[in-house]
């Protein structure tokens, strides 16, 4: 397949028809995005820095878990990936930083492509559990091999050579172009052929094989597109923090929470995990803060209503109009 080919069965899809009126919100949001460190410095950059990144992370995961039905809760791998390749680029040979960025991510995709093509002929609650083992694995290495990787210890990255507060303003600016190129993927695939061709192997795998969909190769392409943007992001933080260790980049409940934002916006959305991941991060800088002690009850009750009164997220109550008997009827749905 030619490199036009590939493109073509990516994206190629049905006509995009944007109203005028959403591209107009869709602007005037992202200009306000762009004018916000202009006007708020410090703490709120950082936050919504960290908002920016957690809706990167969970807009990856919509490409396999969303639209493919893939649960790959060990999907924070390629974020640990991208974190230490950036890391390891920098401190021992001198590359800048955003090369370490860009080989993690190639990396992380390339990992995606070797491990998905064993794993990911499995399904269901096997595949999670395989994600999960893989994650351990890599997280693991890294802590053994604690003359390369600093290990438990973690290792500590060349501190930049700018103003502090201009150093938050650039990672807030990446993070939130990289947000801007995962909601553009999320979308391009969505109206393409590969969307079409995940949406029915999320549906019924058996029957969009015997249709013609070669499903192996659907999703590792799409894993291999999550890995990547996930592999980007992990760099980027590598840099932004200054110091990493196994445990805080290769954490699982960062893929827990990606999954709770994307059920909370909608899976299978372009939008839904965005919106999700900004929902529960405000909550969580806001709210949690006050229950120090209690945050994971709260997440755990945050899970337990979603699946109960919107099953498929923020958005679809939104089209069908919020009302009382929009959630009564979700409800009866989700009754045996």
């Amino acid at each position: 397949m030619t490199i036009e080919k590939w493109l073509l069965f990516l994206f190629d899809g049905a006509p995009v028809e944007l109203k005028k009126n959403q591209i107009i919100i869709g602007i005037i949001i992202g200009l306000g995005f762009m004018a916000l460190p202009l006007f708020i410095e410090g703490y709120w950059i950082r936050v919504l820095s960290s908002i920016f990144m957690y809706a990167i992370i969970t807009g990856a995961l919509n490409i396999i878990a969303g639209f493919a039905g893939y649960a790959a809760f060990g999907n924070i791998v390629f974020f640990g990936i991208g974190a230490y390749t950036t890391a390891m680029l920098m401190l021992r040979v001198g590359f800048p930083w955003w090369t370490g960025v860009f080989v993690g991510a190639i990396l992380a995709a390339l990992f995606a492509v070797l491990v998905g093509l064993p794993i990911l002929r499995l399904r269901g609650h096997y595949f999670a559990i395989a994600t999960l083992g893989i994650n351990r694995a890599v997280e693991q290495i890294a802590l053994d091999w604690g003359s390369f990787t600093g290990g438990g210890k973690g290792i500590t990255l060349p501190l930049p050579k700018m103003e502090i507060q201009s150093f938050y303003a650039m990672i807030y600016f990446i993070m939130f172009g990289l947000l801007l190129l995962t909601i553009l993927t999320n979308f391009l695939i969505a109206r393409g052929r590969l969307g079409y061709a995940l949406r029915a192997i999320r549906d019924n795998e058996d029957a969009a094989e015997a249709s013609g969909i070669f499903a192996p190769t659907c999703k590792v392409i799409a894993w291999a597109i999550s890995a990547f943007i996930t592999g980007l992001t992990g760099g980027v933080f590598a840099y932004w923090f200054s110091f990493i260790e196994p445990a805080m980049v290769f954490d699982i409940m960062i893929a827990v929470k990606a999954f709770v934002m994307m059920m909370l916006g909608g899976a299978g959305t372009v939008l839904g995990p965005i919106i999700g991941a900004f929902l529960l991060e405000l909550i969580s800088e806001t709210v949690w803060g006050q229950f120090l002690t209690i945050h994971m009850l709260i997440l755990g009750i945050i899970v337990v209503g979603v699946v109960i009164f919107i099953p498929r997220g923020v958005l679809d109550l939104f089209r069908k109009k919020i009302s009382l008997s929009a959630l009564i009827r979700n409800i009866k749905n989700q009754s045996i």
